[in-house]
């Protein structure tokens, strides 16, 4: 069997090594070329699939080690008989804790406290919810909205331009899509950034065409008084560096980057190639995981709780050093392919990235508020005795 695969997905040799032969490739680079003798093709989501890219190939299954599918042209692939596979949910923490980590340095930017402000999630699928259930549990009031939710029967959601109209934070987490009712191509268009609330964060991580970033880049100049984080971006890799310098935070899509999300990625395909295979499943995520980047505070009494939370989650993921490294890039890069080669290679170069749950913190039995905080924010918390 000949696998082809993204060389950015973690654990290939380790989960996929006894299938067969691997080859690792950029994944802007696969093509058609790339897997006209492949049997299994792995991606993540810079790769584009569609049933010409795989016509005349023995490619049967496809798996994309993401939590979204717009890049997968998915009723093209099942009627040409190919299966395909993604992994919902693997980054969602991860997505999670830079969505903190915004909230954390937007609040020092504004001079204001982040726990005082009504979040919108736009998208309750699996990051929305995940983001949703944090904040309540941190005690952070929400309002959130999902059409496609709301017509099944969820509760509690309201229209987006409600949500627009009430709230001072707003982060999308949506997938893609171009039609239908619920389209969110465009879904913040130049009229609704225009309606936003004055100061208000907006945060996107889902997908770029989400936002309409020539608009935003206009309204952006008239209205200074927002504070925009944008991971993704409408032509990426290629990004506006005239948007990127009035965003008060700017990341080369990396949000859902922590390496536990990529390992679960791996984990969920390798699951379903077994499945495809009609092969047991033998391997563990729990297994094959490193420890590296794993560690233990020791907190003394006495130690105030929002402190300790910042300095926690500032110690597991700061945004405000992937910011720094795009913009760098986007300093030094002299042509479009210049910059569109330097967004690939900061994702490909990433730096470790381990998750909350990866730091135990230790602190007094007497201060359960603390406890009980950092566990909300999805440490490993416990007390001395």
């Amino acid at each position: 069997m000949h696998i082809v695969a993204d060389e950015n997905i973690p654990l290939l040799d380790e989960f996929l090594g006894g299938f067969g032969r691997l080859t690792r490739l950029p994944g802007r680079l696969i093509d058609h070329t790339s897997v006209k003798d492949a049997d299994v093709l792995l991606i993540r989501s810079v790769t584009r699939v569609d049933a010409a890219m795989l016509a005349g190939t023995p490619v049967r299954f496809v798996g994309t080690c993401t939590i979204g599918t717009d890049h997968l042209d998915l009723p093209g692939l099942a009627a040409a008989g190919v299966v395909t596979a993604s992994a919902p949910g693997c980054n969602a923490r991860g997505v999670v804790e830079y969505v903190l980590s915004c909230l954390l340095a937007l609040a020092e930017r504004s001079a204001s406290a982040w726990q005082d402000k009504l979040v919108g999630i736009v998208g309750v699928g699996e990051v929305g919810s995940r983001l949703a259930t944090t904040l309540h549990a941190l005690g952070i009031d929400t309002l959130c909205c999902d059409p496609p939710r709301a017509a099944q029967g969820a509760e509690g959601m309201v229209t987006l331009d409600e949500l627009i109209s009430r709230c001072d934070v707003i982060s999308c987490h949506v997938p893609l899509t171009r039609e239908g009712p619920d389209a969110t191509y465009h879904l913040f268009n130049e009229q609704r950034l225009r309606a936003l609330r004055p100061g208000t964060w907006l945060i996107n991580s889902s997908r770029g065409p989400v936002i309409d970033n020539t608009a935003l880049k206009v309204v952006l100049q008239d209205r200074p008084d927002l504070l925009v984080a944008l991971d993704v971006w409408e032509t990426e890799p290629l990004v506006d560096p005239q948007l990127a310098s009035r965003c008060a935070l700017a990341t080369p899509h990396i949000a859902g980057y922590s390496l536990d999300g990529k390992l679960r990625g791996t984990a969920q395909i390798y699951q379903a190639l077994c499945q495809f295979l009609d092969l047991p499943a033998t391997l563990t995520l729990e297994q094959l995981a490193p420890r590296t980047g794993a560690g233990q505070w020791i907190m003394e009494p006495g130690t105030p709780a929002d402190w300790l939370l910042t300095r926690a989650l500032r110690y597991i993921y700061d945004v405000r050093d992937d910011d720094a490294r795009l913009r760098a890039m986007l300093a030094q890069a002299a042509t479009d392919q210049a910059s569109r080669e330097g967004f690939d290679r900061l994702r490909k170069d990433y730096p470790l990235r381990r998750e909350c749950n990866l730091l135990r913190i230790n602190t007094a039995a007497s201060e359960p508020q603390i406890i009980r905080r950092l566990i909300a924010a999805g440490f490993a918390a416990d007390d001395e005795t």
